[in-house]
């Protein structure tokens, strides 16, 4: 596995990139249509797009975006194909974004991790997260949500919108420091 620049792919592989971000997070984006042109909206110099290719053939990617003049960069999006979950190309996306990011001044990188998927995926899924807020986080238990990933590869949870997609589902906001 080899991580590259999205800056310097082809079109076809754009179109791979976009089919593993509408396969991995349909909500965000259901149609290869919309997840093109997020990519494209992205793929300016002051954001950074990686992806992990393998046998020329792209296997996960994701991209930062600068914030607070260059302090903190947003971790979005990160997807990796289905059957490349759970081998590491995740883990490795994310440490080269987190190396581009200090490379460029980071020192947090921050990401919102959405529980809206049906009945929710977390522990804080359809509760009411106004009701003693840093007892939930510390007993805080991702199930099958993205955050368990996000947690194994150092992050914390840094804050919690409570009701953003609506009455029980929740953004999980999380942070770590580089």
């Amino acid at each position: 596995m080899k991580i590259i620049n999205m800056n310097e792919i082809k079109e076809d592989l754009i179109l791979q990139a976009a089919q593993i971000l509408t396969d991995s997070l349909p909500i965000g984006w259901p149609t290869l249509d919309d997840a093109i042109d997020e990519i494209k909206e992205r793929l300016i110099p002051e954001n950074v797009l990686l992806a992990a290719v393998e046998d020329n053939e792209i296997i996960g990617w994701g991209g930062i975006i600068p914030q607070y003049n260059g302090n903190v960069f947003e971790l979005h999006p990160l997807a990796v194909k289905e059957n490349m979950r759970r081998n590491g190309v995740g883990a490795a996306i994310v440490r080269a974004l987190e190396d581009a990011a200090r490379s460029r001044g980071g020192i947090t990188m921050q990401l919102g991790a959405d529980d809206e998927v049906n009945d929710g995926e977390t522990s804080f899924a359809n509760v009411d997260l106004y009701d003693n807020l840093p007892m939930r986080i510390e007993n805080f238990n991702p199930a099958t949500h993205q955050t368990g990933f996000y947690m194994k590869v150092g992050y914390k949870i840094i804050g919690v919108v409570p009701d953003a997609n609506g009455i029980g589902k929740p953004d999980i906001w999380m942070g770590k420091r580089l």
